[in-house]
């Protein structure tokens, strides 16, 4: 069975957030966790924002960037709400 648009689309905005979080929860800037694993800044941010798909190829080398396995990479992806609430995006 293939997944809608709308499933697509969750999974990728999700799968984005968990990168941040993940990296954010290390401390690390976009621009060093990019050079890290060898991708365009600008990228890593459109991914990390749900805008681009991203390789299998790519997912590995982030998730061995984070020190995680690809099964903890995507860990709650399908639970994760689309939108990150405004409190948590610091507005009011």
């Amino acid at each position: 069975m293939r997944a809608s648009k709308e499933q697509q689309d969750h999974v990728r905005r999700n799968i984005g957030r968990r990168i941040g979080v993940l990296r954010e929860g290390q401390s690390i800037s976009q621009s060093q966790f990019a050079t890290m694993v060898g991708m365009d800044r600008s990228y890593l941010n459109e991914v990390e924002q749900g805008q681009r798909n991203v390789s299998l190829s790519y997912l590995v080398r982030i998730a061995r960037g984070l020190g995680v396995t690809l099964s903890e990479l995507f860990e709650g992806v399908d639970d994760l709400p689309d939108r990150i609430p405004s409190s948590e995006q610091g507005q009011t």
